[in-house]
């Protein structure tokens, strides 16, 4: 099977073999469409009724919102002092502990995971340990949540 290209070369060469000199050119490029004409003008009632109002921004008693927000005072973020222990799972990967933070937000988590400033270390029958780092540079330490029995 020939290719095209190679059938458009064998062409240009036996054009330029019979003496026209120089190879076809390509076919002109269409030129573009022209732009549809602009819509006819709408009556002026119609016009003010189209427009937005014109909104301002008050910044008097609102925040800058270029400003981080920062909390002042206690620990921020997530804590795993902050949870509490609300059930343990089994299933054939192993243990996973669920957790609900002071939010409500419900966690599960496997050994190995991280949770705020902790990281789960192990699941137990009815408890949870973690490794917790208190401050930055300081060293971890142990943390053991328990299910809570009524």
């Amino acid at each position: 099977m020939i290719r095209r290209g190679a059938l458009l070369s064998a062409f240009a060469l036996t054009l330029v073999a019979c003496g026209s000199g120089a190879p076809p050119l390509p076919p002109p490029i269409a030129a573009p469409p022209k732009p549809a004409a602009p819509p006819a003008e709408a009556p002026e009632a119609e016009k003010q009724e189209r427009s937005l109002p014109a909104v301002t921004y008050e910044p008097k008693g609102n925040r800058d919102p270029f400003i981080p927000l920062e909390t002042t005072g206690g620990p921020k973020g997530l804590t795993v002092a902050s949870t509490r222990l609300t059930g343990i799972v089994w299933d054939q990967a192993g243990a996973l502990a669920l957790l609900e933070g002071a939010d409500g937000i419900g966690y599960i988590l496997r050994p190995g995971d991280t949770l705020g400033d902790g990281r789960l270390l192990e699941i137990g029958a009815d408890n949870a340990v973690f490794s917790v780092v208190p401050r930055l540079g300081a060293p971890p330490t142990r943390l053991t949540l328990r299910l809570k029995t009524d």
